[in-house]
């Protein structure tokens, strides 16, 4: 927690700084790249810095961490610090890498604050950040534990085994180890990152799920390609549907992700929208092979029949399920997918079993959405789970 010398500090300049976060974060990343261009090239998203999501993610995480040490300084927000700790162990972050952070980002304050910024000021702030990066660090040197993986050393080599086009937009690849070794273990809901090198020499890096359940001789992940109608596509999404095909090896990370299924057999809804059921495939198909009972609630939204990925998959794992079903909602559903509701998903026709957990995984309007009519329907907050493609732009919210 803060110290006493500051808290109050914290708390007086928390709306000058939040109000600021924004610009700092902008030379935050200024001063960064112009010092350490590779980073730009190697390891950050250029799409979502060039879109400015990025920013407003470092934004987020630093204003949120803030306000929730003031208002509850006896607790530590663990599921914010979880998710960002799996995506920096998914990109092989290392805690030496904090200090470069802190050097950049204590400087972006001083530009953008000036006089503002006094001793005492920077001194109470510096705390937050350490306080922040302490905390992520201790997760991050867990995960690369259990992972069995030194700090950092999370990559190897893999080929893609089979190619399938899933959608017109949607290609799954088997991929398994070029060594020969097994394929290793994952929990059902996490993701792995995949770097490939594009034609300027750069290695960008993009995370995608595990769709399908672990325990096979291969892992399988379903990539979209982003198409971005006011910026250009998605750099490694276009790269692997161009050109990855069977044979090709690629560098991908171990698993991470913290949106897993509880040990436990509480019900569950698992609730997804276009691409974000890939978590979901690997969670329906785990429970359907090992014979799991639980109840589950299963809900899915996408544009059209013909754009929904794994669709009959989708379909099958669920009906194997106990009384399972799948709620289906399109914004054109067609002549091709009956008994599914058009337009987007309402869950106010649907029972949901008392102690549920839920599970989010699509667009942030849509699992907003669901969340807001989750919690008016008085599921609590903490059992409402969520995974997020990109940078978490839902911090604090």
């Amino acid at each position: 927690m803060l110290s006493e010398q500051a808290t109050p500090v914290v708390r007086a300049t928390l709306p000058v700084v939040g109000g600021a976060i924004g610009d700092i974060a902008e030379i935050f990343y200024r001063r960064l790249f112009d010092a350490r261009p590779a980073l730009l090239r190697d390891l950050f998203n250029r799409g979502n810095q060039a879109n400015g999501e990025q920013r407003k993610a470092l934004a987020g995480s630093i204003a949120a961490f803030a306000g929730m040490l003031l208002e509850r300084p006896e607790a530590r927000p663990d599921a914010m610090l979880a998710r960002i700790a799996n995506k920096h162990a998914s990109l092989g972050i290392t805690s030496d890498q904090y200090k470069i952070v802190h050097r950049h980002l204590l400087a972006a304050m001083t530009d953008v604050l000036g006089e503002a910024l006094t001793d005492e000021v920077a001194a109470a702030w510096d705390e937050v950040y350490w306080l922040m990066a302490n905390a992520l660090i201790a997760v991050e040197t867990r995960l690369y534990q259990e992972a069995g993986a030194a700090e950092g050393e999370v990559w190897r080599h893999m080929e893609i085994a089979e190619r399938r086009q899933e959608t017109p937009d949607v290609v799954s690849f088997l991929i398994r180890p070029r060594d020969g070794r097994p394929v290793g273990p994952f929990r059902p809901g996490q993701y792995v990152s995949v770097q490939v090198e594009l034609d300027d020499g750069a290695k960008q890096i993009r995370q995608y799920s595990l769709s399908a359940a672990p325990g096979r001789p291969d892992w399988r992940i379903s990539v979209k390609r982003v198409r971005e109608a006011a910026g250009p596509d998605g750099e490694v999404s276009s790269w692997l549907h161009e050109r990855a095909r069977p044979g090709d090896v690629l560098t991908v990370s171990l698993p991470f992700g913290d949106l897993v299924l509880p040990e436990d057999d509480g019900p569950l809804l698992l609730a997804s929208a276009g691409i974000g059921n890939t978590p979901v495939l690997a969670v329906l198909d785990h429970l359907v092979s090992t014979g799991a009972g639980r109840r589950v609630v299963a809900v899915h939204a996408d544009r059209t029949p013909a754009d929904h990925a794994h669709r009959e998959e989708q379909l099958a794992l669920v009906r194997a399920l106990p009384g399972g079903r799948l709620h289906l909602w399109y914004e054109s559903p067609g002549d091709d997918a009956r008994g599914a509701v058009a337009g987007r998903v309402d869950l106010g026709g649907l029972e949901l079993p008392d102690g549920l957990t839920a599970y989010l995984c699509g667009p942030l309007p849509f699992m907003r959405a669901v969340r807001g009519e989750l919690l008016r329907r008085g599921v609590p907050a903490e059992r409402i789970h969520y995974e997020v493609f990109g940078p978490d732009l839902w911090l604090g919210r």
